[in-house]
């Protein structure tokens, strides 16, 4: 996820604080059976990006989105698919269609939740008119692909309802992940009535036409101030859900995000809703209260390649060879992290050791690179290189770049400049190609190394590099029908070296999830994609 995802470190202003009612557990209000109330407080750093599923691409927007929707399937505590929407699937013996059989379940509003509702998402997000980036998800359904690029119509998209009920999909080819993928938002149904009647129904997320399917509702939103969610009484596992209520505030600093956690305002510091700020980490290791363990994901540098300057490969080879990986780790983020070697992270079936497709900190490497660049550039001396490097607003991001900038600068004397601005505005930078090298993250949406490689199939949608290459694509495409599960492997395994080698990204670091919560939070552990779904979080106070 950029989803940028991914990414992603997330943060915004405390002065919102009171508003937000934060009250460590809300033991004043009762529920109607005179419990008393349980309220989950957390913080993200600004607006989520997208309200739509079929529009979001990144972990903020996720987090809200999988709290007010649900698909098909859901993932558990542990990231595995359990049962969501369907409470029956069958699938065909050459494992290209399923036959889903649809829970009695209902809207937020009452209304039924129906075939049609997916039928109608999935082509909604396929239609080239709403510019989805995340259309390509669905590509393992025949015909969308096709659809989404003008080439063939939503009549030949292999999602047909064939009653109420019964939801009929056909693949292009057998995808093992697939129930993994119907717990993603891309794959969450709109409530098809509402949205036929008022297309723009997602554009008020507390508008009466924002309903959703999920544990919870989405009963404030208040730009730049707090969101607060409320147990779905309508949810058809309703008894299965703790909390009663979740306020979202928006703490753009992880330093006032921790002075929050440490009074008690906050109950958790982690992904997906917010970061732990790095000067406090050595404190929550000595005390014994860090949960660290590794997430799939990658923190990179993306390289504009359209880019008059870095769109020479050596001089992308230069500014990644020559990052001090280690360094960054021990004195910056401290968080356990492994070092970048390539895209897919080490957690990935078939990438579990690292890649030696370059060498960390290796100057003379980057030097060398550097020459080359200069000299195919016309350019004189390393000087003459300016180049801006880019990142989302937040203290995090602020040390890891200016820790790049700075050995960018002194081991290759290039002149680099920082710019940061606000999560929203950066992605749509990043969308636009306005930019020369930026921070990017991707967290996985499921358990599989294509979810990393396929982002640079094509140009567009989440890559923001503007790199493609025909033998690459060629490889995934193969990797796609490959049966066997090594020669599947070694096609995935030869496309990151061809992707790699040509340097369009400069690995960082692979994630680690990172969380503290308070005493009495329970089951709120993120899986290995960085998740926490607040369906099974509980809370005793």
């Amino acid at each position: 996820m950029k989803k940028l995802g991914t990414l992603l470190l997330l943060l915004v202003s405390g002065i919102v604080l009171a508003a937000c009612n934060f009250g460590g557990g809300g033991d004043a209000d009762k529920s109607e059976d005179g419990e008393a109330m349980k309220e989950l407080n957390v913080s993200i750093t600004s607006d989520p990006p997208a309200f739509h599923p079929a529009l979001a691409t990144d972990t903020t927007s996720g987090a809200i989105l999988a709290s007010a929707f649900e698909g098909l399937t859901r993932l558990d505590a542990k990231g595995e698919p359990t049962e969501g929407m369907a409470e029956k699937v069958e699938v065909s013996e050459d494992g290209k269609t399923y036959t889903y059989t649809l829970r009695d379940a209902k809207w937020s509003n009452g209304d039924s939740v129906i075939a049609e509702d997916f039928v109608y998402a999935w082509k909604w997000a396929l239609d080239p008119e709403n510019a989805a980036d995340y259309a390509y998800q669905l590509y393992y359904i025949v015909g969308a692909e096709e659809y989404n690029n003008g080439e063939g119509s939503a009549d030949d998209v292999g999602v047909k309802a064939l009653d109420e009920k019964t939801l009929e999909v056909t693949l292009v080819n057998p995808t093992p992940f697939f129930d993994e993928l119907t717990a993603f938002y891309t794959y969450f149904p709109v409530n098809s009535k509402l949205a036929e009647e008022n297309p723009d129904w997602y554009k008020d997320p507390s508008g009466d036409d924002f309903v959703g399917n999920g544990p919870f509702n989405l009963d404030e939103f208040a730009s730049a101030d707090h969101i607060t969610l409320s147990k779905n009484d309508n949810y058809w596992d309703k008894d299965n859900v703790a909390l009663d209520k979740v306020n979202i505030s928006m703490i753009e600093s992880e330093a006032t995000a921790l002075k929050e956690y440490q009074a008690g305002n906050l109950d958790y510091l982690g992904a997906p809703f917010n970061t732990i700020d790095l000067n406090a980490l050595d404190g929550f290791k000595e005390d014994g209260t860090l949960n660290v363990s590794d997430q799939a994901g990658t923190y990179m540098i993306v390289f504009n390649t359209k880019d008059d300057i870095l769109g020479n490969k050596n001089i992308r080879e230069a500014l990644t060879t020559a990052i001090d990986r280690d360094g960054l780790i021990e004195n910056v983020t401290k968080g356990e992290q492994k070092p970048g070697s390539g895209l897919v992270p080490l957690t990935m079936t078939g990438f579990e050791e690292p890649a030696d497709y370059f060498k960390s900190n290796d100057i003379d490497a980057a030097k060398a690179a550097l020459d080359k660049g200069l000299e195919e550039l016309g350019l004189d001396k390393p000087s003459d290189l300016k180049i801006k490097l880019s990142y989302n607003t937040s203290e995090a991001h602020a040390a890891i770049m200016q820790f790049i900038q700075q050995g960018w600068a002194k081991n290759l004397g290039i002149d680099v400049s920082l710019d940061n601005s606000e999560w929203q505005v950066y992605l749509e930078q990043l969308d636009a190609g306005e930019y020369q090298a930026g921070r990017y993250g991707w967290v996985g949406d499921f358990n599989d190394p294509i979810n990393f490689l396929e982002i640079f199939k094509r140009d567009g949608g989440n890559n923001q590099t503007g790199w493609t290459n025909k033998e690459y694509t060629d490889l995934l495409n193969q990797a796609a029908t490959e049966t066997d599960e090594a020669a599947r492997t070694q096609n995935l395994k030869d496309a990151e070296e061809i992707f790699m080698k040509d340097f369009p990204i400069a690995p960082i670091y692979f994630y680690t999830n990172l969380s503290v919560k308070q005493d009495g939070v329970k089951n709120m552990e993120s899986d290995p994609m960085g998740n926490v779904q607040l369906k099974y979080v509980d809370i005793e106070k």
